[in-house]
């Protein structure tokens, strides 16, 4: 009996040494599983992130900091801004503008997948508000990239498993996938679908018919970024004033998202409380000096101690842009690099008059209206600046800045009268100038509109129409360069980028080039 007892759990070891090798590759694939956190989550759920990272680093990120400084918006005078200024090595880099291309890029994957959720046969087929607000966000992510970049991965774009290296796209087009995107996301919105989101959306709350103004406002924008390449351009100037008068009626509806305080800094403010890398522009300044714009008296704080400079001092110790000496806190800033709550706009009411503007002009339409709306959101906005540095809290711990005080509302009447004057005084050529001028000096400020002004001053290069009378004799850069994270894995990207000199000799395709 003993020995057949020991023959018995010699056999249940083995049934049990069977059974374990036929489950262990389960066991194995369960064992480090973290059950503690969710794979997936809802639309709703990923469009705050979405809308959060599209402001911070792609709208107000590092690409507006560089782009700022090609533009003369401001100089840079120290570490990275500083080689920029100076056209040195930091441009060509593909590590320069990294952070911006995988921020992007996870924008574009996160937007595809609320799209994919919320189309038909999708796990939330139905939820027709977060699709169109996927839609939009993906169309603006894909434009922001292609505009920088020109021809980059967009259809392929996370798909990993059947694309783990995404081939490029043309940026014809990723802008026809964009139209697309932004239609059928008008064409949903006008149903007026349930709003599913709320407080989730950190833009409009959910409220559907400003999405769908928003959208209109895009498609104003960006038919006018694809204007040299229009087949009508008549016809198309005119359907850019048909989407403007869709769009905002006033700053109240623009597409800015405000969540700043001194733990969620404006990224502007950010960018230079932490690295000190800019500093005023001698290009603006004679811009506002030679037009007598009232912002010059409000706009200059020293960059040491913090008072408000005169018009006079700031314009004798503002340096001629290109020339700026490595250093920090030396020259003066503008008052806005205080301005840690400013709002970021994805798409302001200044912007979208200004479109509609340049539009009538080309038209030979009364472009007055518009022009003076323009001027006019833009002033307040800059004044919103202003306030925003004056409050700003990491500043004030330290005793604040000296208030520089906003531009009167005389003074605002006044100059949008003046410029409206000069205006209807002007041949067409200098109309043009003009609304392009007034334009440029709105987008002036924290709330990331640098980024758009480089895409008007190559849009209009590659019309031999530039208008903006730049400083640096540096060569202009014409696009950025692709990211490392690319450059080093994916073999399509690594060819495109090359050695990297291409910034400077090849446009992106809405601007006449071929890539």
């Amino acid at each position: 009996m003993k020995t057949n007892n020991i023959f018995a759990k010699s056999a249940l070891l083995a049934i049990a040494a069977l059974s374990f090798a036929a489950c262990s590759e389960k066991y194995m694939d369960d064992i480090n599983r973290d059950y503690n956190h969710s794979t997936d989550a809802n639309a709703k759920f990923i469009i705050p992130d979405l809308e959060l990272r599209t402001a911070q680093d792609v709208v107000g990120g590092d690409l507006n900091t560089y782009f700022g400084a090609y533009v003369e918006h401001w100089e840079g005078c120290h570490n990275q801004l500083h080689n920029a200024e100076h056209r040195g090595n930091q441009i060509i880099a593909a590590s320069t503008y990294n952070n911006n291309w995988s921020t992007i890029y996870e924008n574009i994957r996160n937007a595809k997948i609320i799209v994919n959720k919320c189309s038909q046969g999708g796990s939330e087929d139905g939820d027709d508000l977060a699709l169109a607000i996927g839609e939009i966000m993906l169309a603006y992510n894909a434009a922001v990239v292609t505009d920088v970049f020109g021809n980059t991965p967009f259809s392929q774009v996370g798909d990993y498993l059947n694309f783990p290296n995404p081939d490029l796209d043309t940026q014809e087009n990723i802008y026809k996938d964009i139209f697309g995107l932004l239609d059928n996301a008008i064409e949903l919105l006008a149903e007026d679908p349930t709003n599913t989101v709320g407080a989730s959306d950190f833009i409009y709350n959910g409220d559907a018919e400003s999405w769908m103004k928003f959208a209109f406002g895009l498609k104003a924008r960006y038919t006018m970024r694809l204007i040299n390449r229009s087949a009508d351009k008549d016809a198309d100037y005119a359907k850019i004033i048909e989407f403007a008068d869709n769009s905002f009626e006033s700053a109240d509806e623009e597409a800015s998202l405000n969540v700043y305080d001194a733990s969620n800094c404006n990224p502007l403010f950010d960018f230079q409380w932490s690295r000190d890398g800019i500093c005023s522009s001698k290009s603006m300044y004679n811009k506002l000096k030679e037009l007598n714009d009232p912002r010059i008296n409000h706009a200059y704080e020293d960059g040491s101690d913090w008072y408000a400079m005169s018009a006079e001092e700031a314009g004798e110790r503002i340096v001629t842009n290109g020339t700026t000496d490595q250093c920090q806190a030396f020259y003066p800033y503008d008052v806005f690099f205080f301005s840690e709550l400013a709002d970021v706009n994805l798409l302001s009411y200044h912007e979208l008059m200004f479109i509609k503007a340049e539009a009538q002009v080309a038209l030979g339409q009364d472009a007055t209206d518009a022009l003076k709306e323009g001027i006019e959101a833009g002033l307040y906005n800059f004044n919103e600046n202003v306030v925003a540095a004056n409050n700003a809290p990491s500043v004030l711990i330290y005793g604040g800045i000296e208030d520089t005080g906003i531009v009167p509302d005389s003074e605002i009447e006044a100059y949008s009268a003046s410029i409206a004057g000069k205006y209807a005084a002007a041949d067409d050529n200098d109309k043009y100038s003009i609304v392009l001028i007034q334009k440029y000096i709105a987008m002036w400020g924290a709330n990331g509109e640098s980024t758009e002004t480089y895409n008007d001053v190559r849009r209009l290069k590659s019309q031999d129409n530039d208008v903006y009378s730049f400083l640096n004799a540096g060569k202009f850069p014409l696009r950025a360069g692709y990211g490392t994270d690319d450059t080093s894995s994916n073999p399509y990207v690594q060819k495109a980028f090359g050695d990297g000199y291409y910034v400077y000799t090849e446009n992106v395709w809405w601007a006449g080039g071929s890539r």
